[in-house]
């Protein structure tokens, strides 16, 4: 039996309720939930722009101890310390062979529906769905091995959980996705959990000028804690011609994590000859982004990185060893700290838009 935040109904926010979790199977590993970070891509569901099967369980920035293991599990071992994360990988489709883990469908990391399922009501009247592999607003997840990985055990878990989401893919799009090479010129364009590590991020990778646009003060404030050079208000008129002259003549990479139509293009407008665009939002389902006939002359780049194209296993070690050696600021990232009961209320900060991210910690 475990406590969970349950989405019933899109725009009614959650309910806070009893959950039962199966037991392993060989390839699954049943956790307890340390803390769990408050996404925007949460929101999205919660408040019904995407669809998901109902009753579920969202959360998918979350870190925990574990458990149990299911017979065949060989990556963690009972007393682990993880992260989780949200692209399971199946380890044999054509993604991951390629070496593109974060594409993968991970049909196999699921449940069969011959299969009982992972989550039912503790009152047994029925199924709860999982949401994005994880449901990690719950004092328990059970997930598949490779839903999960081992981290060092001196790291803080609060500060882990952000990792699972917000920092694999700022992070990831500037190691993986946009490669930056030192010197070059990055634009974040919103400056939320997402964009502050993809600024901080940029900043380790070594970017020469690091340039964070937001409409809040407060946003471009802490983006200079985490390694901005320069700030441009994202709503005022002369914002593309301030990051252009900033850069001396545009960006090579653009990266967009908010999720906007008006901020995706804003990141192509900005980009100089040869530069990428990257979206890492997740936009209205109506939206589209493009590239004119001048900018595809000039040779402009429009990418999008699910998850920052991670590769969880090896990238969020190192991510962790980053945090510990000093380089990757998580604590500046963590507005609040707050208790599964308030998690309507953390929500409702997020879409006033003020403050960074909020974390659900378990006792």
């Amino acid at each position: 039996m475990a406590k969970a935040a349950i989405l019933e109904q899109p725009g009614n926010g959650l309910v806070i309720g009893e959950i039962e979790l199966a037991d392993p199977l060989p390839h699954e590993v049943l956790i307890d939930t340390k803390a769990c970070g408050l996404c925007h891509s949460d929101l999205h569901f919660i408040d019904g722009a995407y669809p998901h099967p109902l009753p579920c369980v969202p959360g998918h920035e979350a870190a925990g101890v574990v458990r149990a293991v299911g017979s065949e599990v060989r990556t963690v071992k009972p007393g682990d310390h993880v992260v989780t994360c949200l692209s399971a990988f199946c380890g044999h489709c054509e993604f991951c062979v390629t070496g593109r883990m974060a594409l993968c469908l991970g049909g196999d990391t699921r449940r069969a529906p011959t299969d009982t399922p992972r989550i039912t009501r503790a009152d047994g009247l029925g199924t709860v769905n999982q949401m994005l592999n994880l449901s990690a607003f719950s004092e328990q997840m059970l997930i598949h091995e490779h839903a999960c990985v081992a981290i060092d055990k001196d790291m803080p878990l609060d500060r882990a959980a952000v990792i699972g989401c917000a920092v694999t893919t700022g992070a990831g799009a500037v190691f993986n996705a946009c490669k930056v090479v030192p010197g070059e010129t990055v634009a974040v364009i919103g400056c939320g959990g997402v964009g502050l590590a993809t600024v901080n991020a940029a900043r380790i990778a070594g970017a020469g000028r690091v340039i964070a646009v937001d409409p809040l003060p407060e946003k471009r404030e802490l983006a200079k804690v985490l390694g901005a050079t320069h700030t441009v208000d994202a709503l005022a008129d002369n914002a593309v011609e301030e990051i252009v002259r900033i850069s001396n003549g545009g960006v090579d990479h653009a990266i967009e994590a908010v999720g906007r139509q008006a901020s995706a293009d804003l990141a192509v407008k900005v980009l100089r000859r040869g530069g990428t665009a990257t979206i890492l939002g997740m936009m209205p389902l109506d939206c589209k982004v493009g590239l004119g006939a001048m900018d595809l002359l000039s040779g402009k780049k429009l990418q999008g990185a699910i998850m920052g194209m991670n590769h969880f296993p090896v990238d969020l070690p190192r991510l962790v060893d980053f945090y510990m050696r000093g380089l990757l600021d998580l604590d500046t990232i963590i507005a609040e700290r707050i208790p599964l009961e308030a998690i309507n209320e953390g929500f409702d900060k997020m879409r006033a838009g003020h403050s960074a991210r909020s974390v659900v910690v378990f006792d």
